[in-house]
């Protein structure tokens, strides 16, 4: 028995002592600061020991195997490369590592050379190296437990371990040490430790069903405040007073979401040498307000979904990103399709990857028609950080307009603004527009701080090349500009004239006479301002915003409708899904092939709307070829086989991501 007891406690204590030395590394990296470290294990022992146990009973399933040593090496680089790359995150964005970045992996790495030299990213690949030959090395060599195993009696240990941990939690959560709703997840992570976070992010999804969700509590929220004697507004709605009005003529509605926008003199004490938002400061005159957004420093997607549907991200999962897991699979009201119904087609236009927040699958779920992405433009300048220019958009926002006869709904995604900023001087002095005037701020800020106020001088023009042909058109045309969410400047509540780092602005303008708003709002409820404006009262979310968001319960009845739309029966329609994906078309433009010839030892294609982008495929398989002009693809070699039947042309993403193919090309 003292062999046992020896054998056990020894095992035991390892990966106790252990734990404690990950938890400390952890927070370490995530608060970039070891004394930072040691003062949240001073001021929160309870809490940092609560992470200690959290990664000790992970730690304990090494105690059922043989190669204890190995295992014990596994799991604790696997708690080590989390918390090293939340440290990393947090040097890009303001928002902590969440499980969801995960499932954002591939686009993480797609723009990783936008926040990276090749360098650091050699030394990243030759770390991912070493810690695989650690795993073998470890696997061949780490000794074994010699003799008996232990094996039921170490099992029991562990399930033990286990509901202790589950117990304590329990304790936390009820007692209030331990928090389940994050409204900021940055002082979360500070809070309550990186592992509890990091772990509730990939355990808490989607809506937790409330409570009070039955049919009758549903429906209740649409038998009050209702006025009598209007049109119904949506059959599908199973109560028989609603709201439906519609203009007499139903105007363009654009809606421009601007990467990291900002006026930066919204910083406190910044001086510049001149205004570098000046099309959007005159804008301001007009309709205009704060915008309270989800996150800070990153989640567009997030923002995004807000806009469109009149949803709050805050009733979702800590770090959830929605286009990553219930829009995959459902459907869900938007501004899309409440405009559809009325007659008008939903554009989409984006600046970068057509894939990326899989917006090329999602973009369906929520109505849109079409979705014009990179891989569909031409003429596309980069900054010096890879990001596209915005510019490129205005010519993209007409050529939706223009694509039909009737009123359109064009939902345009910047990216130029986006972080990280360099904090090395990459634009000449002299081409400047903007100079920080600041003498004592560090020369790596300034360089950053210019860097952000350039590219927002950019977008600012693009903000007024947007007006300009808002104001050209003689159709009746609304146009509303926000930013998504703040920079990455490592900024402070306190450094912000508004007090919140979670506040961007929004500014409205109309080429009409159209009744001007200045009220704050948040993004969730934005969209369903401008339909009131407008005039155009439809939808179930827009008609709950208009009516209840002065009304007790508001946020606890959005997050009941939410879950009923999401998750639930689907009680507000009648118990069946109210809306079914679109046919999505990838490019207003419509790609063409004139004909396929050879000249020399080359092949032709000739034809329309062709990009840097399009790819020649023969009997299904890519060929190597060369974007000449938008009517003109070459291929440096003569292909014998003609036959237009066999020939395709796709539009091709990053990582050969097909977004869209034309198939016999006769």
């Amino acid at each position: 028995m003292k062999t046992i007891h020896f054998a056990i406690r020894n095992g035991v204590a390892v990966a106790a002592a252990l734990s404690v030395v990950l938890a400390l590394i952890i927070e370490a990296l995530g608060r970039h600061s070891l004394l930072a470290a040691l003062d949240f294990l001073w001021e929160e022992p309870r809490l940092f020991f609560y992470n200690a146990f959290l990664i000790f009973v992970t730690l304990s399933l090494s105690l059922l195997v043989r190669r204890r040593t190995f295992a014990l090496v596994t799991i604790s680089s696997l708690w080590l490369i989390l918390g090293a790359i939340n440290g990393l995150v947090l040097g890009f964005r303001m928002t902590p590592l969440t499980a969801s970045d995960f499932a954002l992996l591939e686009n993480g790495l797609s723009v990783l050379p936008n926040y990276m030299s090749t360098f650091k990213i050699a030394l990243v690949v030759l770390g991912v190296m070493l810690i695989i030959a650690l795993y073998v090395y470890a696997f061949l060599y780490a000794p074994k437990v010699k003799g008996e195993l232990w094996f039921r009696v170490n099992l029991i240990l562990v399930m033990a371990f286990a509901i202790s941990l589950y117990g304590v939690t329990s304790i936390g959560i009820e007692k209030r040490w331990l928090g389940t709703y994050f409204g900021n997840l940055g002082y979360a992570y500070e809070d309550y430790g990186v592992p509890y976070c990091f772990m509730n992010t990939w355990l808490n999804r989607g809506i937790p069903l409330p409570p009070n969700y039955t049919e009758s509590n549903v429906l209740s929220v649409f038998r009050s405040g209702i006025p009598m004697g209007m049109e119904e507004v949506n059959s599908r709605i199973p109560v028989d007073q609603t709201v439906g009005t519609t203009p007499k003529v139903l105007p363009n509605i654009i809606f421009v979401q601007l990467e990291s926008l900002i006026d930066p003199f919204e910083i406190e004490g910044v001086a510049l040498s001149g205004d570098p938002v000046p099309h959007f400061r005159r804008l301001q005159e007009g309709s205009s307000g704060y915008l309270t957004v989800p996150s800070v420093g990153a989640g567009t997607a997030n923002t995004e979904f807000e806009i469109l549907t009149g949803m709050r991200i805050k009733n979702f999962g800590p770090g959830e990103y929605p286009y990553k897991t219930i829009m995959k699979e459902a459907t869900c009201e938007s501004i899309n399709y409440i405009l559809k119904d009325i007659g008008y087609t939903a554009h989409a236009i984006h600046n970068h990857r057509g894939a990326f927040y899989n917006r090329n699958l999602v973009f369906s779920h929520l109505g849109f028609d079409t979705f014009t992405s990179v891989e569909y433009m031409n003429n596309v300048r980069m900054t010096p950080k890879n990001w596209a220019k915005d510019r490129v958009l205005t010519g993209e926002i007409k050529a939706a307009l223009d694509s039909t006869e009737g009123p359109d709904f064009v939902f345009a995604i910047s990216v130029q603004g986006h972080g990280k900023y360099p904090e090395d001087q990459v634009i000449p002095e002299e081409e400047l527009e903007i100079h920080v005037l600041d003498e004592n701020m560090e020369e790596e800020e300034k360089n950053a701080l210019e860097y952000y106020v350039q590219q927002v001088y950019e977008m600012d023009e693009f903000v007024g090349d947007v007006v300009a042909e808002v104001d050209s058109r003689k159709e009746r045309t609304v146009v509303v500009f926000y930013g998504d969410h703040l920079p990455v400047l490592s900024l402070e509540n306190s450094d912000m004239v508004s007090h919140s780092l979670y506040q961007t602005q929004y500014v409205m303008y109309a080429n009409y006479d159209l009744k001007e708003i200045d009220q704050d709002l948040s993004s969730y409820q934005l969209s369903s301002r401008v339909l009131e404006l407008l005039g155009i009262e439809r939808g179930v979310m827009p008609w709950f915003h208009r009516t209840s968001k002065n009304q007790p319960g508001y946020l606890s009845k959005l997050e009941l409708l939410q879950y009923d739309m999401l998750y639930g029966q689907n009680y507000i329609y009648g118990g069946k899904p109210a809306y079914q994906p679109t046919d999505l078309q990838m490019g207003v433009r419509e790609i063409r092939v004139d004909k396929i010839f050879n000249f020399e030892d080359n092949t032709y294609v000739v034809g329309e709307n062709f990009t840097p982008y399009s790819k020649l495929a023969v009997n299904g398989d890519f060929v190597d070829t060369i974007f000449v002009h938008s009517q003109l693809l070459k291929v440096e070699k003569a292909i014998d086989n003609l036959d237009p039947m066999d020939y395709s042309i796709s539009q091709v993403g990053k990582y050969n991501t097909v977004l869209s193919t034309l198939e016999d090309v006769e």
